[in-house]
């Protein structure tokens, strides 16, 4: 059923018929919450992989805990046939940890300047000498060796870019390794349009590094969005990508970005869908544009309450029996799906990434 992604069970059906969703109205942004332990990475595996089978919609994976990086990993008690249509996609991952995939690199005088601006910490009022100084580099970022910046700035005369390379040097930028510095980089791959790009953000020693990498994919995506072509972007954990009360340059402008996608990307084709184990962490303005929920076990009734409040076409009497759901339960409404239903979710195709750490036994 090409239209139709089936991801488990109908749980009060008399037949305990098959769930599914809408695979042409994945084109709304969807929200996917659900507290630790409810199996809410599990079940967006499920229907990530429903997607791979079904559709041709390229996925851009953000995946901050390297749960997605065994996305092209079948499982030996896969159905054969899914198994065999799945091995044929074209799943690509990226990643900062070693021996995961191929090396996550972006390149840093791609980023639009005010994203450069943001990694420096330059504020274009308050750093009016620095960011100047950048906004005059600009004529000649095509003539910078992609390698060799810091040495570039040093030979000039002005005194000004002198301080932008030492800007550089003081905070450690150039030896990020998140820069391409003449490799690969990850939006190559998102331009030659695979089924998936997994975007692992977790091997990165700093959280400033990971969400620069965030950010530059979705500046990528986001500066080529007038070619229209459809994609769905996957925010793993948005909480910490798209929060409310964001404090460093990078994190304000990531979430800048994300509630711009959220609030324009529709007509261009840029859909998300944010995951999270706390609605209330994730910014109001990315929040209320989500057109599809996918709701696990919730027992905070703060988080149930303002779901309540942003999602309307949610009945409330289920929303509030989310706090009993068991393990794999979830309740789906909005646009993919025919009308409110509560779900037991499907095995999965493909292997999990991130594991619990077990508790040693004697």
């Amino acid at each position: 059923m090409g239209t139709h992604l089936t991801i488990g069970r109908l749980v009060e059906s008399e037949e305990y018929s098959p769930a599914r969703l809408v695979a042409a109205r994945m084109n709304r942004h969807t929200f996917w919450c659900g507290q630790s332990g409810s199996g809410k990475t599990y079940a967006l595996g499920v229907a990530l992989e429903q997607l791979l089978l079904h559709t041709r919609l390229p996925l851009v994976i953000l995946d901050p805990n390297s749960d997605f990086v065994r996305l092209g990993e079948i499982r030996d008690d896969a159905p054969a046939a899914e198994a065999a249509e799945l091995a044929q996609r074209d799943i690509r991952v990226r990643s900062a940890s070693p021996g995961v995939g191929e090396p996550l690199h972006a390149r840093f005088l791609e980023l639009p300047l005010r994203s450069r601006a943001a990694i420096l910490q330059i504020d274009p009022l308050l750093d009016a000498d620095d960011y100047n100084a950048m906004l005059r580099v600009e004529g000649d970022v095509s003539m910078i060796p992609d390698h060799d910046l810091v040495s570039f700035l040093r030979a000039h005369p002005d005194k000004i870019r002198h301080q932008l390379a030492q800007r550089l040097e003081n905070l450690g930028v150039p030896q990020w390794k998140l820069w391409a510095w003449g490799q690969r980089s990850v939006t190559d791959d998102i331009d030659e349009q695979p089924d998936a790009t997994v975007v692992d953000l977790g091997g990165f020693p700093t959280p400033t590094e990971s969400r620069a990498a965030a950010l530059a994919v979705l500046d990528h995506l986001w500066e080529n969005r007038e070619q229209r072509i459809g994609r769905l972007i996957v925010i793993d954990e948005a909480h910490n990508l798209c929060t409310p009360d964001p404090v460093s340059p990078v994190q304000r402008l990531l979430t800048e970005r994300i509630v711009q996608i959220a609030a324009e990307g529709r007509k261009y084709g840029l859909w998300l869908l944010l995951s999270t184990q706390r609605p209330s962490k994730v910014h109001p303005n990315a929040l209320s544009q989500c057109d599809n929920l996918a709701l696990m076990r919730m027992s905070s009734p703060r988080d149930i309450d303002e779901l309540a409040g942003v999602f309307g076409y949610a009945p409330e009497s289920l929303l509030e029996r989310s706090t009993s759901f068991p393990q794999g339960q979830a309740l789906f409404a909005g646009g993919f799906v025919d009308q409110p239903s509560l779900v037991q979710m499907g095995a999965r195709l493909t292997h999990e990434g991130g594991v619990d750490v077990p508790v040693p036994l004697r």
